[in-house]
């Protein structure tokens, strides 16, 4: 039995904790409601370069004293930028949660910022950016998004392009933390071998003076400017002389909390989610067509996609759209079979459970649910709606997602999208 509790301090800072007693250690994470998305003009690419700068120092500890302290424990440090959401977290033993909560907090609330700590963590962010565009399941994601929302912040990179962190300077990543990481728009969520009561009390001392007056915490995140607007439906061909060519298929998804979310994920687990899924079966186990193919679904606040990848020989790009094309015109028509849907069901359900056997998934589960949700539901609930899920909510969801206009993305050795571009208006 878990105990889940959370407490609102002065400031408007809120401590949220799920209590694990059989286990050892503790995940730790703070969390801020700001994103990629959020980024203005004049601060784009400033979200993600924070996400490195608060690594670098402190008043307190420089940042070789910042990572020496974690690892002396064993503890894990890490972070990472979202489209909705930025989170630094650790993972430690129960007995070094102190450390762990005064050495996160330091950093978030106290990050020196230094001209030259921008200046070095420029060529770290271009190097990053560099990497993702040597991978091509990577980039052609990235391409698919810009393909789909266009030149908006849904559609651009979480880590920005080389010409926006060549041009952006300290002073404007200064102004981007001073706005946005406030207590209000933090959620400090810790998960395992824990008293709420004493991570409550630790927070309260490493934030100090920062918490202070009736602030309302920051309300959830449950709606966007991109409500309602169609995507894009062309084809974003981005040229590489690689040996495989990659694929990304699809169109406009589901909003985060649009109730028909969960039809949609038993959709996706039988459409491309196993071994056992359709295009597994058809692209891979029948024809030998590629390696890796499988559907997708991921959610914002306001929007969504879900799309089809897959990996070929360029030679073979042609009859693997088709095939892929083929069978979502199928599940659109037809809808699934018995079989189909109850092995959806049970392995989206069983991927939810699983994936909460861990301290890290827990507290994870916690801090979003503060930032982009409007309640922890509880894991029955999302079980019991699963399995509530029946043919007619999957020929619904299939016809309201799967039916419209598509957005093709393609990395690979190719000149021009022609075939491509004849290929999805056909």
């Amino acid at each position: 039995m878990t105990a889940i509790a959370r407490t609102v301090l002065p400031g408007g800072l809120r401590v949220v904790t799920e209590q694990l007693p059989e286990m050892r250690s503790v995940a730790f994470g703070i969390w801020a409601c700001v994103g990629s998305r959020d980024e203005d003009a004049a601060h784009a690419g400033a979200t993600h370069y924070l996400e490195h700068l608060l690594f670098k120092g402190t008043a307190r500890r420089t940042a070789l004293d910042i990572s020496a302290a974690m690892d002396a424990v064993g503890g894990e440090l890490n972070a990472f930028t979202a489209k909705e959401y930025t989170c630094y977290y650790a993972r430690v033993l129960d007995e070094d949660l102190p450390l762990a909560i005064d050495v996160l907090s330091d950093m978030v609330t106290s990050s020196l910022l230094a001209p030259k700590d921008v200046d070095a963590e420029r060529g770290v962010i271009l190097e990053e950016i560099a990497m993702n565009e040597d991978d091509p399941a990577d980039l052609v994601h990235e391409a698919f998004a810009a393909e789909l929302f266009g030149d908006t912040p849904l559609g651009r990179p979480i880590l920005g392009t080389v010409d926006l962190i060549n041009s952006i300077t300290a002073d404007r990543i200064a102004e981007h933390y001073r706005a946005r990481y406030l207590p209000h728009n933090l959620v400090v969520a810790a998960a395992g071998s824990l008293e709420h009561a004493r991570v409550v009390e630790l927070t309260s001392a490493a934030f100090g003076s920062r918490l202070s007056g009736a602030v309302e915490p920051s309300a959830p995140r449950l709606s966007g400017p991109a409500q309602g607007q169609p995507g894009g439906t062309g084809v974003r061909l981005v040229s590489r002389p690689v040996e495989q060519a990659n694929l990304v298929l699809g169109g406009i998804g589901l909003a985060r909390n649009d109730p028909r979310r969960f039809a949609l994920g038993v959709l996706n687990a039988a459409l491309g989610g196993g071994m056992s899924s359709r295009l597994f079966q058809e692209v891979r186990e029948k024809r030998g067509l590629a390696y890796s193919v499988y559907s997708f679904s991921s959610q914002h606040a306001d929007t969504g996609q879900w799309g089809v990848y897959a990996g070929c020989l360029p030679a073979k790009t042609e009859e693997v759209l088709a095939i892929c094309r083929d069978e979502i015109a199928k599940v659109v028509d037809s809808g699934l079979t018995d079989e189909e849907l109850e092995r959806g069901k049970g392995q989206l359900r069983g991927s939810i459970v699983l994936g909460l056997e861990d301290p890290s998934s827990r507290m994870t589960r916690l801090g979003k649910s503060e930032l982009v949700y409007p309640r922890l539901e509880p894991v029955e609930e999302i079980l019991a709606e699963i399995s509530a899920v029946t043919h007619d909510h999957i020929r619904a969801v299939a016809s309201a997602v799967l039916r419209q206009q598509m957005a093709l993305a393609v990395v690979g050795p190719f000149d021009d999208d022609e075939a491509f571009t004849a290929a999805l208006a056909s």
